[in-house]
């Protein structure tokens, strides 16, 4: 499984739904992972640009893309981002895999 972090903002319409009519949103988040396979780890509100994140453990890139889009789709958002994230155990992988990487790389103008 791949871990992923959404950031969302919510329309203001979204806002007012939500006022008018408070609804578990962690379940509904969390039966959306469950559809494709996937689990919800978390889901913070929080000041600021962004309303919120959630963390989510999706099959794959493209699991998580379709369900980008799917959310994305439903016009409640302002603003959604999805992000891949990296645990501290695999960095050194990846780091190396950039050193040999960067061997083979010629800046532009080279």
């Amino acid at each position: 499984m791949a871990k992923f972090a959404v950031f969302f903002s919510y329309k203001p319409e979204t806002w007012n739904r939500m006022l008018m009519k408070p609804g578990d949103r962690p379940a509904a988040v969390r039966d959306l992972a469950a559809s494709v396979g996937g689990s919800l780890e978390t889901v913070y509100y929080m000041f600021g640009d962004r309303d919120g994140f959630v963390v989510l453990d999706i099959p794959d890139t493209t699991t998580a893309a379709a369900v980008s889009i799917a959310v994305s789709s439903t016009g409640a958002f302002s603003h959604l981002e999805t992000r891949q994230l990296i645990a501290a155990e695999d960095l050194p992988a990846v780091l190396e895999k950039a050193a040999g990487a960067r061997e083979s790389y010629r800046p532009p103008g080279e």
